[in-house]
């Protein structure tokens, strides 16, 4: 191999692990915070939730400043296999935002932790192991 060659690929050997050197360095929170507390309230207080859904649509929570949160799978049509508009109570426990609806989930309260990833983008883990994505508005 000639010395011009081995320089360059040299370089950008270097340039790749300095780069691989700056991520690693970072912290995991620059990558998604995890919110909790009043963050969390702040974060998801008046807000629209819209948790993507697997077969391509999305699924509107709204968390009223009231402790109200209402769900709306109409336009989704989930009428289909259950109510799909339900208004129950939403709440923060800790490094949790929990909800409970009157039928869905059989009524049980669910909690989630949320990671926001973007401005208006949030990463979510239910409880149970469910997990998803979700964009936020208002």
């Amino acid at each position: 191999m000639n010395r011009t060659r081995f320089n360059r690929m040299s370089a950008a050997r270097a340039i790749a692990a300095g780069a691989l050197a700056v991520f690693a360095a970072m912290p995991a929170t620059a990558a998604a915070e995890q919110l909790s507390g009043q963050a969390l309230k702040e974060t998801i207080n008046g807000k629209r939730v819209y948790l993507a859904t697997p077969f391509g649509g999305e699924f509107p929570l709204h968390y009223k400043s009231n402790g109200q949160v209402t769900g709306d799978g109409t336009a989704l049509g989930l009428g289909q296999y259950f109510a799909p508009r339900e208004t129950g109570r939403w709440f923060v426990e800790g490094d949790q935002l929990c909800q409970q609806f009157p039928t869905w989930y059989r009524g049980k309260v669910s909690c989630f932790t949320l990671r926001k990833t973007g401005e208006t983008t949030l990463r979510w883990r239910r409880d149970d192991g469910y997990s998803g994505r979700a964009r936020i508005e208002g």
